[in-house]
């Protein structure tokens, strides 16, 4: 039996070719992967696994739900599919039988209601229809002058869309500071150091100041500032040392020895980031040049495959990026460069984030 096939004059071995379809098909399919897990957190499947405690069957989770019954069959399917993605996994019930039952994963407790580590408003916010729109747009967007795909789908920019719109607004604001309390543990039981000998720190587009608000109760001695448009941080209180400020960072950041950036630069274009930089250089000059530094968490592109998950999580922050925003994911060199051109001398990355890391920055 012939195992070859010919492609414009080439033998290609069956098996090949056959999982070469199998590549296009999963990649044609892939959204299907979200839609399931974010239909899983609205039905309160991971919840109900969770508050049982022990492995629990379709039957007992079909049981626990709101659904139309002539659907439970599709409950074995939907949970089949998210076994293989890896957010359940199947346990035997009692060890010397054979039933098994559905547990959570790690990446499942992720996406717990009332985890601290919650990942369901980046869930929702990243799936809604108002920036999948701009995804579709995304080949006639190369053709055309505008600034996104995101303004070829609404004809407005991200950031005048959120403006406008109170509902996606609040979605996306618990989007970006969802994983603020992941982010402050991990710096406060590994990289507390980054905060060690400065005064005075400024969260620059700090949004509502959850981050903020985590490193102010960690710090009570520093004194801390989220810094933010005005519409964004009026009405907000402040702490004993936390204030809120309003303002805009391409005119001038309040004088600081630590300016801090969390999820910011990366949705700048290179000349809009080294205008930021700039007056993070000036804020500095004014406060304590021999200390002041800029703390940046964001990622830096590897270039080295050797967590092949975690340069496809990169490389897909970057595509939403390209797809709503002008700015886009650096890599080591792509940041230095700006770096220099905006005048400051040294650099430090600590690669300790994951997809990541935090860039000290110096003059």
């Amino acid at each position: 039996m012939q195992n070859m096939s010919s492609i414009d004059g080439k033998n290609i071995d069956r098996n090949e070719l056959l999982k070469a379809q199998a590549n296009v098909w999963n990649h044609i399919f892939s959204f299907i992967h979200s839609a399931c897990l974010k239909c899983a957190v609205e039905l309160g499947i991971l919840d109900i696994i969770h508050n049982y405690a022990k492995p629990i069957t379709d039957q007992q989770i079909i049981s626990a739900l709101p659904i139309n019954p002539s659907k439970a069959d599709g409950v074995h399917r939907l949970m089949r599919i998210l076994v293989n993605s890896g957010f359940f996994k199947k346990e035997k019930i009692n060890p010397n039988e054979l039933e098994e039952g559905y547990v959570l994963t790690t990446s499942s407790q992720l996406l717990l209601k009332n985890n601290p580590f919650s990942n369901i408003p980046f869930l929702f916010a990243m799936v809604d229809p108002i920036l999948m729109n701009p995804w579709p747009h995304l080949s006639t967007w190369f053709q055309n002058d505008d600034p996104t795909p995101f303004y070829t789908a609404h004809g407005i920019t991200l950031w005048n869309y959120t403006a406008r719109e109170p509902r996606f607004n609040n979605l996306f604001n618990e989007a970006m500071t969802c994983d603020s309390h992941l982010v402050t543990t991990i710096i406060i039981n590994n990289c507390k150091d980054v905060f060690t000998g400065l005064k005075k720190v400024v969260d620059v587009g700090g949004g509502t100041g959850k981050f903020t608000r985590g490193l102010a109760q960690q710090f009570p001695n520093l004194e801390f500032t989220v810094f933010d448009l005005p519409q964004v941080v009026d009405g907000l209180q402040s702490t004993n040392n936390l204030t809120y400020l309003g303002g805009d960072m391409f005119e001038a950041i309040p004088p600081a020895d630590g300016i801090m950036f969390k999820w910011v630069l990366h949705n700048w274009n290179d000349k809009d980031c080294e205008k930021i930089l700039e007056r993070c250089k000036e804020s500095i000059m004014k406060s304590d040049k021999r200390s002041g530094k800029v703390i940046i968490i964001d990622i830096v592109m590897e270039k080295e495959k050797e967590d092949i998950e975690l340069i496809e999580t990169q490389l897909l922050f970057d595509m939403v990026i390209m797809a709503n925003l002008p700015g886009k994911q650096r890599t080591e060199e792509e940041w230095a460069t700006l770096f220099f051109h905006a005048g400051f001398h040294h650099y430090k990355i600590i690669p300790a984030l994951g997809t990541r890391s935090i860039i000290e920055l110096y003059l």
